[in-house]
């Protein structure tokens, strides 16, 4: 990864702890910019387009999850990775972050060797030359990430060079979590994705066919987190 090509956007209203973060990434060669407010990191964010936005959730002015919200509208930052910076154990915050479009969070207070590997971790999911090109995908039909290669065309999946065909729910649960590697769908978000809002299904049935998508293509992939969904990592 050519770290002196990626351009990160730090928001938070404590300078202290804006300084410290962009000490630490401009050490291992990141472009950083800062801004104190939401308001001010769309300004910013609209100006420099950034591979990466970390976002304080409270902050002046405008909070984290109403500039996400706006940030989300801009065409130029689609496919920019936004993550929280949120204090050990506000579920609620991440729970709100994700449906205002966040694609992960941050738990401060956080080490910097900690946070230079989850900074790298993230930017994985752009394209490997700096642009912010969404995750690896061959054509329209065939989306590959990792070990796993998803046809869509056919409905079958391919693990380790291995084919296997899945029921239509499992597909297209699998195919909405690899969509977005890291991103957490709420289980809301799952059953309109994949059963439709007119749809009536058990509170098991996610659950169901998490196990058997598991059974298929081991256990590391597909992450729960309790009380709030699921998320594909790689």
């Amino acid at each position: 990864m050519s770290e002196e090509k990626y351009k990160i956007l730090l928001v938070d209203d404590e300078v202290d702890i804006l300084e410290f973060i962009s000490y630490n990434l401009e050490k291992e060669g990141f472009t950083v910019y800062t801004a104190q407010n939401g308001a001010e990191a769309i300004k910013v964010a609209e100006k420099k387009i950034p591979h990466l936005i970390i976002l304080d959730v409270m902050m002046p002015e405008m909070d984290g999850i109403a500039a996400c919200e706006e940030l989300r509208k801009i065409p130029a930052l689609q496919s920019c990775i936004i993550a929280f910076l949120t204090a050990r154990g506000e579920d609620y915050s991440q729970i709100a972050g994700f449906e205002a479009g966040a694609d992960d969070y941050i738990t401060k207070p956080i080490r910097p060797k900690v946070l230079v590997s989850r900074v790298k971790a993230l930017l994985k999911r752009t394209g490997g030359n700096g642009s912010t090109a969404a995750a690896p995908i061959e054509n329209t039909n065939t989306v590959a990430i990792g070990d796993l290669v998803i046809d869509k065309e056919r409905y079958l999946i391919k693990m380790n060079g291995e084919e296997m065909v899945l029921p239509r729910k499992e597909f297209e649960l699998l195919s909405l979590l690899v969509s977005k590697p890291g991103k957490v769908f709420t289980r809301e978000e799952i059953y309109y994705s994949v059963w439709g809002d007119n749809v009536v299904v058990g509170d098991r049935t996610i659950d169901v066919h998490i196990r058997k998508l598991r059974e298929k293509i081991g256990n590391d992939h597909i992450k729960t987190l309790k009380g709030i969904g699921y998320k594909f990592v790689e």
